[in-house]
Parts: C-alpha cells; structure tokens; sequence
C-alpha cells in the first residue's frame, strides 16, 4: 500500500524515512489562515487537527484511482494563550522569541489519517497530540544568527528541536517527534483504526 504524505515539512518526512516507510509526497493546497478564520474561538487542538483533516482531504481529491494511506499534519505553538504558527519574517520571529525566551508552550499537531481505495476515501481518523515544550534565553548575538539562518521562518513556532532551534530548548515533556511536526506513536494507532498495520508499511530492508 502507498503512503502518501500531505506536508511540505522535510522534517516530517524525515522523520517518517527514519520510521520505516517511504512516503510519497503530495502538497495540499490548502489556504491555512482561511481554515482558521472559519473556526473563531476554536482551541488549539480543535484547530491543528481541522488543518490537518484540510490537507490530507485535498490531497485526496486530486489522486487518481488509487490504494494507499495518506497522513496528513499541521503544526502550531500554543504560548500565553495564544495560537501562532509560521512567523514567516524575521521581525515575527524575533517578536515571537520575546515572548518564548526563558518560558513554557506547548507544540500541538494535527494527524489526520485517510484510507483510500480505488481513489476512494474508505475510512479515517484524526486526533492531536500536544508536547510541551521548556524554551531555553538565547542571548542577543546568538538570536540574531539564529534568525538570520532564516531556519525559524517558516516553522511552527519559529523553533525547531531536530535544527538549529535545538540548541535553544532546555527540554521536552512528552512525545520528541510530535515537535518534530509527526507523533509516531498517535500516527501508529490512527493507522490502526483504520485498518492498516504500521509495520506493514514498513519497506524493505534487502
């Protein structure tokens, strides 16, 4: 069966290639900040798991006939109570470490996971999971570098814990490749629930 991955994330795909299968990988379309718009007031899991859902369903829809198992994910920082994904410049990235620096959030991902046969979506399943996540005080010089590698852009929270972002977290409560942009474990058991064993996607080892 082909897994197909609906994320531009190299990490996730890393992350994936690292776990065993090989996925293809296929990048929605989706307009994020106009699925957000739709849920006003939405908590951060109700939010990521919509955007993720989002994703793997427009990936679908443009498949051919087709059998394979397409996971889709979205990630973003929950931190004093407010939601914030890419920051997408440096002047957002340098605003968003003001608020992190010396302090706590959490990294919430959306899973969504779909089952298709024949092109058809025959069964999913989608859940959040969250990692909180203890951030470390860069000093000045060592900010600017940061955010001058442009790493912290385009990334959920505008840290990463696999990059150079590494360097600036003191330390994780909960799942590391949930940060990373893909829970391995809560990916294992929405495959489970709709019907795929994860080790049968395994690729061959020869």
């Amino acid at each position: 069966m082909q897994v197909i991955l609906a994320s531009a994330s190299p990490a996730r795909l890393s992350v994936l290639r690292a776990a065993g299968l090989d996925p293809l990988v296929e990048v929605s379309d989706v307009d994020e900040d106009a699925v957000l718009d739709s849920l006003p007031g939405a908590s951060p899991a109700h939010a990521v798991t919509a955007l993720a859902r989002a994703k793997a369903h427009a990936v679908a829809r443009r498949l051919g006939s087709t059998n394979a198992v397409l996971i889709g994910c979205d990630s973003m920082l929950s931190i004093g109570g407010e939601l914030v994904g890419k920051p997408g410049t440096v002047e957002v990235a340098r605003a968003r470490w003001a608020r992190m620096a010396g302090r706590t959030g959490e990294l919430v991902t959306g899973h969504a996971v779909l089952r298709l046969s024949a092109g058809d979506i025959v069964d999913e399943a989608a859940a959040h999971a969250g990692t909180t996540v203890r951030f470390g005080s860069p000093s000045e010089a060592e900010l600017d570098a940061y955010l001058n590698s442009g790493e912290p852009l385009a990334v959920a929270g505008a840290f990463t814990l696999d990059g150079l972002g590494g360097w600036f977290v003191d330390g994780i409560d909960g799942d590391p490749s949930t940060v990373i942009g893909i829970s391995l474990p809560l990916t294992r058991t929405l495959l489970a629930k709709v019907g795929v064993v994860v080790t049968d996607l395994w690729k061959s080892r020869d």
